[in-house]
């Protein structure tokens, strides 16, 4: 089959992709299956796996394509996701949020609320889903933006701006680790160069939002009279139950009685835990020669799942039952974290079969092809391609998943240092982080709780989430060039 028609049928796939999410409403699930299915037929893949011959190699077949992706993605998705779901969990109901923001805010002084806030956010923001971690700081917005006098916009979007880009470019967090597996990225150093970058995003995030709050902008009558009962006890409630959270992020009830929440340096210590483990084995496989005891040892303890795994059994002890949880309260907790992410994770899945699908047809190898005939360089391919999924169809995760799909041939392919798959890989996640508007389900849980109308969403939260997309890209940018020199 020529390189036109795959291509065709590549952007035709896309196309029907997103008409399938966008205009028939059809979960992305379900959607990526039946896509993944039709490009099989179109490309003219076998409808069942044909054997190894003297002449030919083994081809799959489109079920068992999908399959094999799907087991591919899962196989590192599954676990890492599910882990850091309970350990957000645990922190949420211990209270650890209010902790984190209250110990940021003591340090810098009362006239830095918003950058300690953003600090707290960023720091919470790794193990913690952005919808969940936005809407557990909910509560210490309004609070602190009640004592200040001002409109929670002020604090609350670099808030929201920070959280997002953790989201989609630090590991446990779906996307970059399903868009890393696909590509073949070490996660060690995915997860230092993608926290490297959000730090300065975080400064870019504090600064664009006050430029972007420069002007008073009107809250939605609903948000405003939900704002103006915050603090007593019925506007309370009404937050921590819009929330989902389940309990009220300022202390947890136990059978012994309500036990204050953690301190920030408990939390601090359990978030910092994983990365210094992930760090060890990372800089022991880059320092250390391979089959040394040592690099071994580092390796093991390094590996995401084994220092999460440890993280989320401290985490138990010391935000359970060193406060007063047993065994079935414990047990509750980490299983509500649990649906969720059942979805993010088959959706992730689903993408690493439609990843595979184009893998196996041939479309990913003609796309290779054809861009190193454009000389267009990969990095930009990466965010490009990435940021025109994130706009047409709202999800962050599907388009990190399928931009992985799209250019893994060419990755796979090329001549590139373990940084630069990396690097990559965190160019598709910054793509992923900008023009977040209406079919985005982000937008509305920070328009919503910010009081901002769909226009004042997208002149503040969509502005913010595309240039805290392109400054990402660009850092990342400046570290190819810096390694390709080195």
């Amino acid at each position: 089959m020529s390189t036109l028609l795959l291509l065709t049928i590549g952007v035709g796939g896309i196309a029907f992709l997103l008409l399938l999410i966008i205009k028939l409403k059809v979960h992305a699930f379900l959607a990526l299956l039946i896509v993944s299915i039709l490009v099989g037929l179109a490309t003219g893949l076998p409808l069942v796996t044909i054997p190894e011959t003297d002449l030919e190699p083994a081809k799959l077949g489109i079920i068992e394509s999908i399959i094999a992706g799907m087991g591919g993605v899962l196989g590192s998705v599954a676990i890492l996701v599910a882990l850091g779901a309970m350990l957000g969990k645990i922190i949420e109901i211990s209270g650890g949020a209010s902790s984190l923001a209250g110990r940021f805010t003591k340090i810098l002084g009362p006239k830095r609320v918003a950058g300690a806030l953003t600090a707290a956010a960023l720091v919470l923001a790794i193990p913690v889903f952005f919808d969940v971690g936005f809407i557990i700081l909910v509560p210490i917005i309004y609070g602190f933006c009640k004592a200040a006098g001002v409109n929670p916009v002020k604090f609350g979007l670099p808030i929201g701006g920070i959280m997002l880009a953790v989201h989609v470019s630090v590991p446990p967090h779906p996307g970059i680790v399903g868009g890393s597996g696909i590509l073949g990225a070490d996660l060690g150093w995915v997860t230092i160069l993608g926290l490297a970058v959000c730090l300065p995003l975080a400064v870019v995030a504090h600064f664009l939002s006050k430029w972007l709050n420069r002007r008073d902008i009107t809250m939605l009558p609903s948000t405003a009279a939900s704002f103006a009962a915050f603090g007593t006890e019925k506007g309370a409630e009404s937050v921590v139950d819009g929330s989902g959270a389940g309990t009220s992020p300022a202390a947890t009830s136990t059978k012994t009685g309500t036990v204050a929440p953690p301190s920030s340096g408990m939390i601090m210590a359990l978030i910092l835990t994983p990365l210094v483990m992930i760090a060890l084995g990372t800089v022991g496989a880059t320092l250390l020669p391979s089959g040394d005891p040592v690099r071994n040892v580092l390796g093991f303890i390094g590996a995401p799942l084994f220092a999460l795994l440890v993280t989320v059994l401290l985490a138990s002890f010391f935000l359970g039952f060193r406060r007063g949880w047993n065994a079935t309260q414990l047990g509750e907790v980490i299983e509500s974290a649990l649906p969720p992410v059942a979805i993010v994770i088959l959706v992730s899945g689903a993408g690493g079969s439609f990843a595979r699908v184009l893998t196996e047809s041939g479309i990913g190898t003609a796309l290779s092809e054809t861009l190193l005939e454009t000389g267009m360089p990969l990095m930009l391919m990466a965010f490009l391609i990435s940021l025109a999924l994130r706009a047409a169809q709202g999800s962050a995760t599907v388009a990190i998943l399928t931009t992985a799909g799209l250019l893994s041939a060419s990755v796979l392919g090329g001549d590139y240092s373990t940084i630069q798959v990396a690097l990559l890989a965190l160019a598709m996640s910054f793509g992923a982080l900008g023009l977040s508007h209406v079919n985005d389900s982000g937008f509305w849980v920070v328009t919503r709780y910010l009081g901002l109308s769909v226009a004042d969403g997208l002149r503040t939260w969509t502005v913010l989430t595309t240039v805290l997309g392109l400054v990402g890209f660009l850092l990342c940018s400046l570290v190819w060039l810096i390694v390709g020199i080195a």
